[in-house]
């Protein structure tokens, strides 16, 4: 799990988080394309005992002069970053960052399919590679779904949507333990991001193996409108 997990932190950010405080590094990955193409200029994660923040390497410097003026608070830092990067038309997220070894072994609850298949639905086909969708045997009809963002060969994070009449059927929890099982054959740490007030999506990542062990990432909002979770 350490391997694998510190492999992915220090290839999607640069850097490994640290062992107290919080590094800010710069790194010519943020200036890159991330996995949909799009750049994403702050990017951080958090344990409970220290952290790395990952910015482009040009304003490192100056994300870290404004966050010892801010007393070393990122909570009031956060915000402003977007704009210290170049980016002030975005916004800061925080999210509760998880990561499995261990899925449980639900049976599959959902079938591969390439994304860019004629039935895979809108939303899934930006993830690329294999999607995984689950649909009403009877009718055709889409139930939910798991995209993968592959961040770099080491971690890719894991992102599903169920239509709101499937909801509580354990069908989430189950496509997500399918998926985690597929990145960890594949060699990668499967992860997964929420945000801290959405409930259903921590009990689906619970139930999926997904345990809250107090990590948090944050950084700068996507160019579009995140998909919740659920």
């Amino acid at each position: 799990m350490e391997r694998r997990l510190m492999e992915h932190l220090s290839c999607w950010l640069g850097g490994r988080p640290a062992t107290s405080g919080l590094d800010i590094i710069g790194s010519p990955g943020r200036g890159s394309p991330g996995w949909d193409g799009k750049i994403h200029p702050a990017l951080g994660v958090a344990s409970p005992e220290g952290g790395v923040l990952s910015v482009p390497a040009e304003h490192a410097a100056t994300v870290a002069e404004q966050y010892a003026k801010d007393d070393k608070d990122l909570t009031a830092l956060g915000p402003r970053i977007p704009a210290l990067v170049g980016f002030p038309e975005r916004g800061w997220f925080t999210a509760v960052y998880r990561w499995t070894t261990h899925p449980p072994p639900f049976p599959d609850a959902g079938v591969w399919v390439p994304a860019d298949s004629p039935e895979t639905p809108d939303w899934l086909r930006p993830f690329g590679g294999d999607v995984l969708i689950a649909t009403d045997p009877a009718t055709g009809e889409h139930l939910a779904g798991v995209g993968i963002k592959r961040h770099d060969a080491h971690g890719h994070e894991l992102a599903v949507v169920t239509a709101p009449q499937a909801r509580g059927r354990g069908l989430a929890r189950g496509l997500v333990a399918q998926a985690a099982r597929r990145v960890l054959d594949e060699g990668a740490i499967p992860t997964y991001m929420h945000d801290p007030a959405n409930l259903a999506s921590a009990a689906v990542a619970e139930a999926a193996g997904f345990s809250d062990l107090g990590w948090l990432a944050f950084g700068a909002t996507e160019a579009r409108q995140r998909q919740r979770a659920v």
